[in-house]
């Protein structure tokens, strides 16, 4: 069964909260890693906590969010077989996971509206892996 895991730092925790109520509004099954309040944390802790959660399962995906998405994406791709794609568009979010079979997606809270995150957290959980010429290219990673 796939879990989603979702985690913020301090500047992405209002946009995480209201992704939360979508997740819980959707009865989709989750687990939030915090942090649980906007007192100011270090961005890398929760990408990691994630990252290690996420790789449990090859089912499993994961939605981080910091102030540009940038950092978050840096520090979960440190991980052997986490694919975390910054997405900033509905067609770099169908993207990601149709041709890069992207794991974990990350969003900046700063740059992008709460409608067009949960636009993209909606194409990133129901879009599936196109595979075939794809999948060669993924292995490589």
């Amino acid at each position: 069964m796939r879990k989603i895991f979702i985690s913020s730092d301090h500047a992405g925790f209002t946009l995480k909260k209201k992704i939360v109520n979508y997740l819980v509004k959707k009865k989709l099954s989750f687990k939030d890693l915090g942090p649980f309040s906007v007192k100011s944390v270090d961005y890398p802790i929760y990408a990691h906590k994630l990252a290690n959660n996420v790789k449990k399962n090859k089912k499993n995906v994961g939605i981080l969010i910091c102030g540009s998405g940038t950092g978050m994406n840096i520090a979960a791709n440190k991980h052997r077989n986490i694919r975390a794609a910054q997405c900033f568009s509905v067609k770099s979010t169908k993207l990601s996971r149709l041709h890069n079979d992207a794991n974990v997606i990350t969003l900046g809270a700063r740059l992008i509206s709460k409608n067009n995150a949960l636009k993209y957290i909606s194409v990133f959980l129901n879009t599936k892996f196109e595979g075939g010429r794809h999948l060669r290219r993924v292995k490589k990673i």
